[in-house]
């Protein structure tokens, strides 16, 4: 039987008098099937008030156009997130919240705003513009951040950083936007039923044209920025609590500056909107999109960085900070471990890949004193994980590490080689510091059986 690694002690928690007490509100069961009965029913009043400003026809014509960008959308916004994917409940919450209950919000408050306007100002037109260029992107960004702000809150282990924020914020503006476009198109396609217009130069394909091809990430490229502040906010320490709160008021605010930046175009004469998609959209998509694979970058350097303290205590392998250092690699370990030994394997492959990812971003902000008191008790969570499924990943990570490595320098490196697979970064220095007490070096029985994928 293989000897367990140093393990983390577990601090004492909660006993088990307080949970069989806690009130009944406070109980899972009950704040999920809150949530759910809540969508459930922003859906349906969503759907009752599109259906009767589009009518039936137009509400099937709309959706059928508007679903046609949420599947490359949610694809894009779930590629960014390979390093540490997070759990897909987190996206289902977030496009559902933004289809559902931010659309709610947004057509109630909108129109009861613009309508209080032109009530007051005996100005309708005005209170359109004033609307759709002031209350419009307040409101619904507004609404938008809601489902990030609780994201944060209660999912914090998911939410660790700039793609977390980008990703959350990105699925619940596609969310919105959805429904958005449902109601936009199945209104165009009604007054083209009106007037008899058909084919290219109808209102439909010039709505779908805007909306669906020139710019589907309108909506998302927003809420992205509330989405930084958020994720810039998760990577500061608890206790610099004012930076917590004005870093995600911040993003909010650019993202209602560039909203109503968007809607005002058509304020600014026969081309605005074609000059602000040109100088200000395409530009703004172009940088975040460079900021976020910038920050993916960044990521993978802090898993080849940090794992390497759990190569020396005996938890991982020589190799495999350099090969859960690559996407590449990492890919290549699921294919050998799919071929190999099944489905399974490869998705307990992933699995292993995804609690690494963690486990090098929670010692990094250990590092940098912005882990929080939990600091242990995750940690030893992540490596119980990481230690059920060693038999399964382990093989497939040094085959990925042999597979991507480049050749050896000419010269030896000037450090020691403890077992690696032609690559330097499989070699690490004898002794490596532990600077957190987590690392007892007492042998401690490993209290979890081996993983087995094939296990029901």
């Amino acid at each position: 039987m293989a000897t367990c690694p140093p393990y983390p002690t577990h601090p004492s928690g909660p006993a088990d008098g307080a949970l069989r007490h806690a009130h009944w509100w406070q109980r899972t069961w009950v704040r999920y099937g809150a949530l759910i009965t809540l969508l459930a029913l922003s859906g349906l009043v969503i759907l009752a008030l599109v259906r009767e400003q589009t009518g039936t026809e137009g509400f099937l014509v709309g959706l059928g156009l508007a679903v046609l960008p949420v599947p490359l959308l949610i694809a894009a916004f779930r590629w960014l997130d390979r390093v540490e994917p997070g759990p897909w409940r987190n996206l289902l919450f977030s496009f559902a919240w933004g289809a559902c209950a931010a659309a709610l919000i947004a057509i109630v408050a909108n129109s009861f705003a613009t309508r209080w306007i032109a009530t007051a100002t005996a100005d309708p037109s005005g209170a359109d513009t004033l609307g759709a260029t002031v209350i419009a992107p307040v409101v619904e960004e507004s609404a938008k951040a809601a489902a990030v702000l609780l994201v944060f809150l209660f999912r914090r282990r998911d939410f660790s950083g700039i793609v977390d924020g980008v990703v959350i914020a990105g699925v619940t503006a596609t969310g919105f936007a959805f429904t958005e476009n449902i109601l936009y198109l199945g209104t165009a396609f009604g007054t083209d039923q009106l007037t008899g217009d058909s084919g290219i130069a109808s209102v439909t394909a010039a709505t779908f044209f805007v909306r669906i091809v020139m710019s589907p990430f309108a909506h998302p490229l927003f809420t992205v920025l509330t989405g930084i502040g958020f994720g810039i906010a998760a990577l500061s320490a608890e206790r610099r609590r004012l930076r917590r709160v004005l870093l995600p008021l911040s993003g909010l605010l650019l993202a209602m500056g560039m909203h109503a930046v968007w809607n005002g175009s058509s304020t600014f004469g026969e081309y605005g909107f074609f000059a602000v998609y040109a100088a200000f959209m395409v530009p703004a998509f172009a940088l975040l999109t460079w900021l976020v694979i910038w920050t993916r970058q960044r990521e993978l350097a802090t898993v080849r960085t940090e794992l390497p303290a759990y190569v020396a205590a005996g938890w991982l392998g020589p190799a495999e900070p350099f090969a859960l250092g690559s996407m590449r690699a990492r890919r290549i370990a699921r294919d050998h471990a799919r071929r190999h030994a099944g489905k399974a394997a490869a998705r307990a492959v992933a699995q292993y890949e995804a609690y690494a990812t963690s486990l090098a971003f929670l010692r990094h902000r250990g590092n940098r004193g912005r882990a929080g008191a939990d600091f242990v008790v995750r940690e030893r969570e992540l490596l119980a994980e990481l230690w059920r499924r060693r038999e399964v990943a382990r093989p497939a990570l040094d085959h990925a590490a042999r597979v991507t490595a480049p050749p050896w320098p000419a010269a030896p490196p000037p450090w020691p080689v403890h077992g690696g697979y032609g690559h330097p970064a499989a070699a690490y220095p004898a002794s490596y510091p532990a600077p957190y007490p987590a690392y007892d070096p007492a042998p401690y029985p490993a209290p979890y059986p081996a993983y087995n994928p094939y296990r029901s």
